[in-house]
């Protein structure tokens, strides 16, 4: 091989950088190609079955070659013909000459595209669902771990009120458990196309089997439990709607949303020195200044979620604009578009599946930046102890602004320390010691209910997911660049 030329060639980063080698082999052409075969011999089996003249022979035939695909024979073939279909038909044939006759026999193109690409689909919803529960693992350890830890928690990206570490990750959790639902909903309603001809009338295998409708609405439900699925479309043009493929990526979409949320907060995280991603030893953050932890993975994950949140739009626009029962604006759109969302999708969850199951937390520095903004959290509490000593509610909640103006313009515009707590000490009104004030300084009070509800949340509605995929292996990723 000549290295040099070897990389002459745009290659996609997805399959270079981004995806595993499983997701890449569902979409690969021997993968295609082979499920075409396999396509071929389930049409031979259905009408073999259901009467017409096609021998076991020729059958066997098939299946002992449906493994092996001639491209060379196919390509040499593609460009004489211009039709990718016909020429894996002819491939096919020289390899089966017994079947050839019968190879294809009453299908359109369509027959081995879309149902295919339904195949395909539903092998690769299969493994990005295995790796968002990975995912939903990974964090509810880390959830339940931190569930009492206390933490600043933030609207507008401002201090608001506390919650906690462990709380915070049942909301990534959260979304992923919609996801999960979603995914599975959708791989398991999957119908194939079936059998139905050019225009989707079946006219062609009315012909084959000399009008009898009942054989050929057999010969649907057989091609389509041969491949283990429900049943197969009602109606349909000569393609499968193309809602079904926006459907699937509007799916992936969302789950891209939920990943990109998690990696936008720990980018922040990581940015207050609250948290990190795993940072391996020799890892190199910026090449001008050594000293940097950089978040690159949840980057990666942002950045490639917003791929994936976009790329949703193109079967939007390709279902919008089929005409009539099909045209072919849709097929080198679907090539890219489909393929690209489960390879970006599944490169996401490997850096996820990374990240999630070694993050670091630093308690210590958690702990500071809840101190510095405690004293005016803990403000109604303490304007509630002062009531209970005789104190005015408005008129101290009136002080306790001024207070904590004062006390903050010291902080930003002199870089002083925090003096809320001496100042309100220092004031008769709220009748208070210092030792009294300090007394609501404990962060857990102001936590709310954040630990009981991760606890139940990780009881009532992630452990019978984790539950549901109990057999399923536990995943590693190993990023590769």
């Amino acid at each position: 091989m000549d290295y040099q030329a070897d990389h002459m060639q745009y290659v996609s980063p997805l399959s270079k950088r981004y995806a595993s080698n499983e997701m890449k082999y569902i979409f690969s052409e021997k993968k295609k190609f082979t499920t075409w075969h396999e396509l071929w011999i389930a049409l031979a089996k259905a009408e073999q079955k259901l009467g017409l003249n096609i021998t076991d022979e020729q059958i066997e035939e098939m299946e002992a070659a449906k493994d092996i695909v001639d491209f060379e024979v196919a390509e040499e073939r593609e460009k004489v013909v211009r039709h990718d279909v016909m020429s894996h038909v002819y491939a096919y044939g020289k390899r089966c000459p017994k079947a050839e006759p019968i190879i294809h026999l009453g299908a359109t193109s369509c027959y081995v595209g879309d149902n295919t690409d339904v195949i395909l689909m539903r092998d690769a919803l299969d493994i990005i669902i295995e790796k968002t529960v990975q995912v939903l693992r990974n964090l509810a350890k880390f959830a339940d771990t931190y569930k009492d830890l206390p933490c600043l928690g933030y609207t507008h990206l401002q201090p608001a009120q506390l919650t906690t570490v462990g709380k915070r990750a049942a909301l990534w959790m959260y979304d992923l458990v919609l996801d999960i639902e979603e995914l599975e909903r959708r791989r398991d309603e999957l119908l194939m196309l079936g059998s139905k001809g050019t225009t989707g009338t079946q006219a062609s295998f009315m012909d084959l089997f000399g009008d009898d409708e009942d054989k050929v609405r057999q010969l649907d439900s057989l091609i389509a439990e041969d491949f283990g699925f429900r049943g197969a479309v009602p109606v349909s043009g000569q393609t499968y709607t193309r809602k079904v493929d926006y459907n699937i990526l509007s799916s992936l979409a969302g789950l891209a949303q939920s990943a990109s949320k998690f990696s936008n907060d720990l980018r922040i995280l990581q940015s207050f020195g609250e948290m990190e991603e795993p940072f391996e030893k020799n890892q190199i953050g910026s090449s001008a200044m050594p000293y940097k932890r950089n978040p690159m993975r949840s980057e990666r994950i942002t950045s490639l979620a917003r791929y994936v949140m976009i790329d949703a739009l193109n079967p939007a626009i390709t279902a919008a604009t089929q005409w009539m029962e099909r045209t072919l604006d849709d097929s080198a759109n679907k090539r890219i578009s489909v393929p690209e969302a489960f390879l970006a999708m599944d490169g996401i969850l490997n850096l996820y599946i990374n990240i999630s199951s070694d993050m670091v937390v630093y308690p210590k520095v958690i702990y500071a930046r809840v101190m510095e903004k405690l004293p005016f959290i803990a403000t109604e509490n303490i304007m509630m102890e002062a009531v209970k000593k005789g104190g005015n509610r408005q008129e101290l909640h009136e002080m306790i602004r001024v207070h904590s103006h004062a006390a903050t313009l010291r902080v930003k515009k002199d870089g002083l320390n925090n003096d809320l707590i001496d100042r309100i000490a220092e004031d008769p009104a709220f009748g208070l010691t210092k030792e009294e004030i300090l007394a609501a300084m404990n962060p857990s009070l102001y936590v709310g209910r954040s630990p009981s509800q991760v606890t139940e949340f990780l009881e009532t509605v992630v452990q019978p997911i984790l539950d549901r995929h109990a057999d399923d292996e536990e995943l590693e990723t190993e990023i590769n660049l």
